[in-house]
């Protein structure tokens, strides 16, 4: 679990992961994230961007690295960088707090800001390995 708080919204996400012992492969088989910002004006809008977040924060969290050598970028093309593809997104479940009594508040960025530490989090419950890199496993947790 990994909770935070930005221009005015709040938020908290769990991650539940399996790692695969023979070769050290992560795989996040479920987020589950609760967001308050204040009035939700229009909640399957909140809902995707929610969970549109909750996705980009997973590839950075466990492969997305923009690699060099000798000055140069090695994967500039989404055919050699590594986003998220669907075999990668596991069960997700965006909870909304719907706060009448408050104004609207930020829920562009906020969303994606525990699903790293989350992420890493489960890994250390898993195997007491602490990972403070993004990204966490590019190759498997028997590279970090």
């Amino acid at each position: 679990m990994a909770c935070g708080e930005e221009k005015g919204s709040y938020v908290a996400t769990c991650a539940e992961i399996a790692v695969e012992k023979k070769s050290g492969v992560v795989r996040v088989v479920r987020l589950v994230q609760a967001f308050e910002c204040g009035a939700i004006v229009n909640p399957d809008g909140l809902r995707n961007q929610v969970v549109g977040a909750m996705i980009q924060g997973l590839g950075g969290a466990l492969f997305e690295a923009i690699e060099f050598e000798n000055g140069r970028i090695t994967n500039p093309r989404f055919s050699s960088y590594r986003v998220p593809r669907f075999r990668d997104v596991p069960e997700i479940e965006a909870i909304l707090l719907d706060r009448k009594d408050l104004p609207s508040a930020g829920a562009g960025e906020t969303p994606i800001m525990a699903v790293a530490p989350a992420i890493g989090n489960a890994i250390f419950d898993a195997s007491g390995v602490r990972l403070n890199n993004l990204p966490m496993v590019p190759n498997g947790l028997r590279s970090a």
